[in-house]
């Protein structure tokens, strides 16, 4: 006898039981049976670069929100009443502050203090503003107000270049133009690579060149050249640094190095931007920059002269000789050659550059007797003893 093994389809009516049972249970409603939440992405941190790590920085400022009192304020700047819009601020401040200590959780407080700023700004008092911009800006990194307030630093700053003067026993006589300066550093440091901060730099770079102060102007043109390789700009500042260059050039008795360094520029210049070269006549300061190498030229071999050194007074003539054939000092050498003495007219001549031949063949120096390579830099002096 085979036992077979027991199954619902022997029990017919146990088999409906059953299906009608799982349809209750699938069917259903799931009281007090709490459904899966759908997963949301949170917001990204935001992080700012400081001391050498990066800072986690405080959730952005509240969204913007209704005050009644806030957009009076705001209201009043507009018509310029300045002085009530900030007695009215100052109330705002005062109602929300715990115990006089700043509450930057506060709805609003980064607009608040953005009016408080203006209301400064109005009034004249324009470092005072600075710093409260300032506060928006530390306090509230996030905020709508960060450019605007970026944005009235530069023009604090630029007020004071074009001579705004601050207050002293209420009469505005007091200048600020190195404090403007800072101001411009510090705009460049808070948004590095914006165009404001470009603004800024080449503002900088300006000043310096409108006030003479060529050093400086020459060294700012520069970094902006580097920063900003691709601005519009770029030709008009690579004028202006080898302006100021030129500027630096103290005489024929003095360091001729910013004068090399603006020879150079404007070679590059007229090469790489001839239309721009012709109608500022480029090619003609390069001659008269010429003629200042060749007097300074001249001015060294009769310090030779002067201090009995024949020889070196010789071969620096005709090196201004062989250099600069078509200067005017070129024939008062030759006849200062003529009158020397037989043996320091003997002397080996200098390298020339119109003979490209001995470009790579050494040369003997006439003092040192060692073997020399000449350079055939036209903006270069010979070698010699006792140069000045």
């Amino acid at each position: 006898m085979v036992q077979r093994p027991l199954s619902l389809a022997a029990f017919p009516f146990a088999t409906a039981a059953a299906w009608c049972f799982t349809g209750l249970v699938l069917c259903a409603p799931t009281y007090g049976v709490d459904k899966p939440a759908t997963p949301t992405t949170a917001p990204a941190p935001t992080y700012e670069f400081r001391s050498g790590r990066w800072i986690p920085l405080a959730g952005p400022a509240t969204q913007p929100a209704e005050d009644v009192v806030l957009d009076r304020a705001e209201d009043l700047l507009q018509r310029g009443a300045h002085n009530q819009a900030r007695k009215l601020l100052l109330e705002w401040f005062e109602a929300r502050d715990k115990d006089g200590v700043p509450d930057r959780k506060v709805a609003n407080r980064d607009r608040a203090t953005f009016l408080f700023a203006e209301s400064y700004y109005q009034y004249g008092n324009r470092i005072l503003a600075f710093y409260h911009f300032d506060e928006v800006m530390d306090l509230f990194p996030e905020s709508r107000f960060y450019y605007p307030s970026l944005q009235r630093q530069y023009d604090i700053a630029d007020a004071y270049l074009l001579g705004y003067k601050r207050r002293f026993l209420k009469l505005a006589i007091l200048g600020a133009e190195d404090e403007a300066i800072e101001m411009l550093y510090r705009i460049q440091n808070r948004s590095p690579g914006s165009p404001l901060a470009e603004k800024a730099l080449l503002r900088t770079a300006d000043f310096y060149y409108r006030t003479a102060q060529y050093d400086l102007a020459a060294d700012a043109y520069g970094v902006y050249l580097k920063s900003y390789p691709r601005s519009p700009l770029v030709t008009a500042v690579r004028l202006r640094q080898a302006f100021s260059s030129i500027g630096q050039f103290r005489g024929t008795k003095f360091d001729p190095t910013p004068i090399t360094d603006a020879r150079q520029q404007l070679s590059d210049l007229i090469v790489s931007e001839p239309k721009v070269a012709a109608d500022e006549g480029l090619a003609e300061m390069v001659d008269r920059i010429d003629g200042a190498f060749a007097q300074k030229l001249y001015q060294t071999g009769d310090f030779y002269d002067r201090t009995h050194q024949p020889v070196a007074a010789v071969y620096t003539w005709r090196y201004l000789v062989q250099t600069y054939p078509d200067s005017m000092l070129s024939g008062r050498a030759q006849a200062r050659i003529a009158k020397m003495p037989a043996s320091a007219i003997a002397t080996t001549a200098p390298y020339s550059p119109a003979s490209e031949s001995e470009e790579l063949l050494p040369s003997k120096s006439p003092t040192t007797g060692s073997s020399t390579r000449r350079d055939s830099s036209a903006s270069s002096a010979p070698s010699a003893v006792g140069q000045p």
